[in-house]
Parts: C-alpha cells; sequence; structure tokens
C-alpha cells in the first residue's frame, strides 16, 4: 500500500496537469498568477456565490450543456457558425473563454474590466446573415442577454447536481446576481437577479428558439467528435451524456438528441457524480510551484466555453 502512495500522487498529478493545460493553454501558469496575485479589488469578494460555482468542477457538464442550450437560437448559432472558429481552434476557443471567466470571477476589478471590453470589441466586429438571410449582430442586447441566462441557467443547474457544495436557495439567488455584474457590463440590459427572473427570461425566448441545420451540426460535433485522444473520449461521453440529460425535454427533440429519463437516472447520473469526483480530485493535487490555486477557477479548476460570440 505504501509503495502505491507515490504511484498514486504521480497519476493525480499527471491528470491534472492534462486537464489544466487543456482548458487553460500554453499561457495558463501566467495567466494564474496573475489573476490570484495581482493586489486590487475585484468585482467578487472570496465569499461570493460566483466563486463558489464557477470554481467547481460541476462546469464542465456546465458549459457543455450552455453551449447545446445557446445553439438553439438561430442568431446566436449563426455568429458561431460564422465567427468563433469552434471546429478549426476548439481549444483555442475554450482556453480563451475559460480565461475571460476566471479573471472576471477572480481578477482584479481592472483586469476584469479589460477583458470585458476585448469581448465587447470582438463583438463589435461579428455581424452577418443567417442561412435564411436574417441579419444578426453579436452586440445585439437582446442576443447577449440569450447567451447569458442560457449560460448561468446551464452553471447553476450542474453546479446543483454535481457541485461539491450545492447553494441553498438565497445562494441560487445571489450567485445570480453575481453574474449580473459581468453581464450588465457586457451589454446585456437588466439581466435577471434571481431564479423567477431568470426562469420567466428564458420562457420569454421560447418561441425564438429551434433547432436549425447548424445547431444540429454543432451538437453532433461537441457530443460526438471531440478533438481528444482516444483516451479522453470515454471520459468526454459522460460528461456529454449528463449535459444532455439536463436539457429540457423540448430542447433534445429540437437537437435530435434521446429522451430516456430511467436510464438517465440509473446509469448517467451517476457518472456525472463520479466523474466531476475525479475531475475535483485530479486538479485538487498540490502543484510544483508555489503559485495561485486555479487558472481559470478555484482549486486547480478551469472552465468550459461557453459564450458563443465571443470568439
Amino acid at each position: 500500500m505504501a509503495r502505491a502512495a507515490p504511484v498514486l500522487a504521480e497519476l493525480r498529478e499527471r491528470l491534472g496537469r492534462e486537464l489544466f493545460s487543456r482548458v487553460a493553454g500554453p499561457a495558463g501558469a501566467a495567466n494564474r498568477a496573475r489573476i490570484h496575485g495581482t493586489p486590487g479589488p475585484r468585482w467578487f469578494g472570496p465569499d461570493r456565490p460566483v466563486r463558489v460555482v464557477h470554481g467547481d468542477a460541476s462546469m464542465f457538464i456546465g458549459g457543455l450543456r450552455a453551449l447545446l442550450l445557446q445553439s438553439l437560437h438561430p442568431l446566436a448559432m449563426a455568429a458561431v457558425s460564422g465567427h468563433s472558429g469552434y471546429r478549426g481552434d476548439p481549444w483555442g476557443r475554450l482556453q480563451r473563454t475559460s480565461t475571460f471567466l476566471a479573471v472576471t470571477t477572480y481578477g482584479t476589478a481592472e483586469h476584469a474590466q479589460h477583458a470585458v471590453d476585448r469581448v465587447r470589441a470582438v463583438h463589435d466586429r461579428v455581424r452577418g446573415t443567417t442561412a435564411t438571410g436574417e441579419p444578426y449582430d453579436a452586440s445585439d442586447p437582446r442576443l447577449l442577454a440569450w447567451v447569458h441566462i442560457a449560460e448561468i441557467d446551464s452553471f447553476l443547474r450542474a453546479h446543483q447536481r454535481y457541485g461539491a457544495r450545492p447553494l441553498d436557495g438565497p445562494g441560487c439567488d445571489a450567485y445570480i446576481a453575481d453574474t449580473a455584474r459581468v453581464a450588465a457590463a457586457l451589454g446585456v440590459p437588466d439581466p435577471p437577479l434571481d431564479r423567477a427572473a431568470l426562469a420567466a427570461r428564458l420562457a420569454a425566448y421560447r418561441p425564438e428558439l429551434r433547432g436549425t441545420p447548424e445547431a444540429r451540426d454543432a451538437a453532433r460535433f461537441i457530443l460526438l467528435r471531440p478533438p481528444l485522444p482516444p483516451a479522453a473520449r470515454a471520459p468526454y461521453a459522460l460528461l456529454a451524456a449528463n449535459a444532455v440529460s439536463m436539457l429540457p425535454r423540448w430542447a433534445r427533440a429540437e437537437l435530435g438528441l434521446p429522451w430516456l429519463p430511467p436510464l438517465e437516472r440509473a446509469c448517467v447520473r451517476p457518472s456525472g457524480h463520479a466523474m466531476t469526483a475525479a475531475i475535483r480530485w485530479a486538479m485538487a493535487a498540490p502543484t510544483p510551484t508555489p503559485d495561485p490555486p486555479a487558472a481559470g477557477a478555484g482549486p486547480r479548476s478551469a472552465v468550459p466555453p461557453a459564450r458563443p460570440a465571443a470568439g
């Protein structure tokens, strides 16, 4: 048993390092030091719920759900297809989004504002027309609002199901209010501040949402053809299955995804708990450097992409 301990520690460190590098990218260590080590006021204090949610391994499932849900808005999906490079450079996009969420959640107020300004500058350049000739503009406040509410609904739902420390009711409302700070800075008008407002806003978008060919193609890419080494495909498939299981039934129908509640309760959900626990274990491994603990979120945790029009 004693001889197994170093092997287990080495495995944990290697898995954590691989996850970190995939999500944070080659500049991960430098970003980690800058985000956590720069002195100055932050948008969110250490006790805020946004830090709890964005620092948990459940973000891996929440991020995948967010991408699938966001794709159901034809204008958001057109912006992704035409400008995001999610097929040609999916890991780069993941790393940019992870860094954005990290900086705005944990970084100084100055760095957070600079990150928001960069995203807004990208949005200003993202314009075009859909396959049916409908114009889109990534700076459109209504489109920004959809991306935001689909994202935070997904992150919060994943955290409440798979997070290490699920929030109570007031904590959920406080998380939504925290994220409204970033949303308003990005140009979202009157972002929701609690669960009731979030649910009402999501329902208001329902008539606009549909599974376009582009959305279904993106879902196949995300779920079935991710650019991963063979050893990572099975764990990823479990995360993806859990993301699908958290979508509402109408959204699955629009994307052509199955609805199998008994199988999901018996097999999929337990696998989600196991996978997030394994990620949490790996990314909490001690690092060989004295850097602060995370490149993106929480103790060596990082977050998946969920801002389609942000580049």
